[in-house]
């Protein structure tokens, strides 16, 4: 059974800093695309970072490109999302999730593994 666990959520101000993982159990992580979306109350959810199987490869939605990094470690059967210099639009519901497609896809669609969700919210 595959499992995706987020953690590391919780409240920051603005201009401010946060590191969020998933662990991914169930599956050979390296045969898989990796992503994270998120979803602001009232929004639809919307696409953040991906990663490809290898790592070597990154996509990242125009808000927050320069700001989010996206990593992975194998080994670890983890994938990591820093967020720097957070801003109050950030603030979401994070979700990370695993697609089985070749390419980094940004769709939702695309990814069939889905975490419950870690909570980020940015104080002005």
């Amino acid at each position: 059974q595959v499992r995706l666990l987020e953690s590391g959520g919780g409240l920051v101000q603005a201009g401010g800093s946060l590191n969020v993982s998933c662990v991914v159990s169930g599956l050979t992580l390296g045969g898989y695309v990796l992503g994270w979306f998120r979803r602001a109350p009232g929004n639809e959810r919307e696409f953040v970072a991906a990663i490809s199987r290898s790592g070597d490869m990154t996509k990242y939605a125009d808000s927050v490109k320069g700001r989010f990094t996206i990593s992975r470690d194998n080994t670890k059967n983890t994938v990591y999302l820093q967020m720097t210099d957070l801003r109050p639009e950030d603030t979401a519901d994070y979700y990370c999730a695993s697609s089985a497609y070749f390419g980094v896809e940004v769709t939702p669609e695309k990814y069939a593994g889905w975490g419950q969700g870690t909570q980020v919210t940015v104080s002005s």
